[in-house]
């Protein structure tokens, strides 16, 4: 636990709560009134103990529960990176999902220019598969260079997904279905991905082969696959995955694409620090 750092984030986002928007009087201190919430008065809002918030604020709770961390977080309205900073210097590791379900469904503005400033083919898509993001080179891996509004949708169910995704039963549905098992589990109540599942179990082709489950496959980063571009003809991209660190669960996605037979191993050597 880093006491010192823990301490002085929240105080400094206790400070910038305001008791009055939460029905509560600010308090007199030294003949002055104090800026924020106190610790007491938080305990009172998460209906905690008396002294449970001291206890957090002062690094004298080890490990503390979750649920307090996110109820802390919440109340003091918390950014993502914040809500990170929290489970840091608090329990030494990061929070095991975003603090807010928006997170995942949108990237800051400027991911939109690093996406066109890409020369590979480069797209953000959201923890749903939807597509916020893409540039041109993207656009022409689609034969009518029409790019899709749920990738994932396109993947599973569309039918000239099976062609310009070359080899597709054997190199890109084993790992395409066990990332949606995986989100599905992940985010239960998401209307987008409880949709597109029930889509793919109807299918007659991708159907059975998503219930026979199997593969323990959660992202596709560093992957290499056979692809038939519209324009550039047949080759192998290599699937360079990151997330945008305000937004946990989205996704950019960079597509290097080399035409021709694939040379060298599947799997690239990874790079490493002199």
């Amino acid at each position: 636990m880093d006491k010192e750092a823990l301490q002085a984030l929240l105080r400094e986002r206790r400070g910038r709560i305001a008791p009055e928007d939460h029905g509560l009087v600010r308090p007199s201190r030294q003949g002055r009134r104090a800026p924020g919430l106190t610790q007491s008065q938080i305990d009172q809002l998460l209906h905690r103990t008396y002294g449970t918030f001291n206890r957090l604020e002062t690094g004298a709770y080890p490990n503390p529960p979750e649920d307090l961390l996110r109820d802390v977080a919440r109340l003091l309205a918390f950014t993502e990176h914040e809500w990170t900073s929290l489970w840091l210097y608090a329990v030494h590791r990061r929070p095991p999902y975003p603090l807010h379900q928006r997170s995942g469904t949108e990237v800051p503005r400027a991911w939109q220019d690093v996406v066109e400033g890409q020369s590979h083919m480069a797209y953000i898509n959201d923890q749903s598969w939807r597509v916020l993001a893409h540039n041109q080179a993207f656009a022409e891996m689609f034969p009518r260079r029409e790019v899709p509004q749920n990738t994932m949708r396109w993947m599973t169910l569309h039918p000239e997904a099976r062609t310009v995704l070359a080899g597709w039963q054997e190199h890109w549905v084993p790992m395409i279905l066990p990332q949606m098992r995986a989100a599905v589990a992940a985010l239960p109540h998401d209307e987008t991905l409880g949709e597109l599942e029930a889509d793919i179990l109807a299918d007659p082709v991708v159907g059975p082969l998503y219930e026979a489950g199997g593969g323990a496959y959660v992202h596709p980063d560093g992957d290499e696959r056979p692809l038939l571009h519209p324009v550039r003809g047949p080759g192998w991209v290599s699937l360079c995955s990151a997330e945008p660190l305000a937004s946990p669960r989205a996704r950019l996605m960079v597509l290097v694409f080399r035409a021709g037979e694939r040379s060298g191993p599947t799997r690239r050597p990874m790079l490493r620090a002199g």
